[in-house]
């Protein structure tokens, strides 16, 4: 049986939570959405995932605008070619303004990133597969 070499893909994970409420706790939700993305990216490893070591998260902060630091320098991360999956607990994680979405997409479809929303109870969604 021959085995298929999948290219790397370069995979970011996005956290955020809307409220600064229980982020200072060791545990947070911060951390368990990192926690799941991350061991998504790992069952998708045989499809050539790894993770990006750099860290994307935004607490305390709104998904109504996209003007969140850690965001922002995922979309400029994008822009270099140092991304090639974005990985999410839930697609409102991400954004919570259909505007916002449609903009990031058009970044990650410009860039020919991937966008991975992983969904506890139902597995995932993937979209701009390459």
């Amino acid at each position: 049986m021959e085995h298929i070499k999948h290219p790397v893909r370069r995979c970011a994970v996005y956290t955020r939570k809307s409220s600064e409420e229980g982020l200072e706790q060791d545990f947070n939700s911060l951390h368990a959405q990192r926690e799941a993305c991350e061991a998504f990216i790992r069952s998708q490893a045989g499809e050539g995932w790894r993770l990006s070591q750099t860290h994307y998260d935004d607490g305390g902060l709104s998904g109504g605008t996209m003007e969140r630091p850690a965001l922002q320098r995922l979309l400029e991360d994008i822009r270099n070619g140092l991304v090639d999956v974005v990985v999410v607990y839930k697609v409102d994680r991400l954004t919570r303004a259909l505007a916002d979405f449609a903009q990031m997409v058009e970044i990650f479809d410009a860039n020919g990133v991937i966008h991975a929303h992983f969904l506890p109870a139902n597995g995932y969604r993937r979209c701009g597969d390459r």
